[in-house]
């Protein structure tokens, strides 16, 4: 079974290399969509694949850093990168360009990671992602798998090649979250507030 859950941020960037000049020269801005889609053979106590309260915390607020903010890639102009680091407080630096596909397997890479990370509490089980849909436009988007992930072809996504301005960590309800996530630390889920024997 799949779920989805949307999620929407404001980001500006440049896409190096590209065909459109426009795109390729220029600071520009979207406002993105993001559909992050989980699948399950099995469904919680509370018969759900994952409960979509689960996903308003850490998911949601590693989604967010992109909001409001400049993400550039770290291979750019060093002067640029300067630039976006000095006059912007809320900043992103990819190891990748920051294309809607990239975008697209950046966000799978992160949420993939947090579940594996999670400690279940509410009989969870098999939770995983399977597609990431990231909206650049209304008539455009990219959709990624986990092979997609995993292709080196696409770029190489580790963790520990992500960087957060100080401005976003500190609006994540844990500052350390991301370090806790690349040291491979335990995000344990909140218990269920009541159980109803049946």
């Amino acid at each position: 079974m799949l779920i989805r859950k949307l999620f929407k941020f404001e980001n500006a960037h440049i896409v190096r290399n590209c065909t459109s000049d426009r795109c390729s020269r220029s600071i520009h801005g979207h406002s993105y969509e993001v559909e992050l889609i989980l699948e399950a053979h099995r469904l919680d106590n509370g018969q759900m694949v994952y409960d979509f309260g689960l996903l308003k915390s850490h998911i949601k607020e590693l989604i967010d850093s992109f909001d409001h903010a400049i993400t550039f890639w770290d291979k750019d102009d060093k002067d640029y990168i300067a630039a976006c680091k000095a006059f912007s407080a809320r900043w992103v630096s990819l190891p990748v360009s920051p294309s809607a596909e990239q975008f697209s397997r950046v966000i799978f890479c992160w949420a993939d990671a947090l579940l594996k990370n999670t400690v279940m509490q509410n009989g969870e089980d098999g939770v995983r992602v399977h597609s990431v849909i990231v909206h650049e436009t209304a008539t455009g988007y990219a959709q990624c798998f986990l092979e997609d992930v995993q292709n080196p072809q696409m770029g190489e996504l580790r963790l520990t090649d992500f960087e957060f301005s100080e401005q976003v960590r500190t609006e994540w309800s844990d500052s350390l979250m991301f370090d806790k996530l690349i040291n491979g630390e335990a995000i344990i889920n909140p218990k269920p507030q009541r159980q109803v024997a049946l």
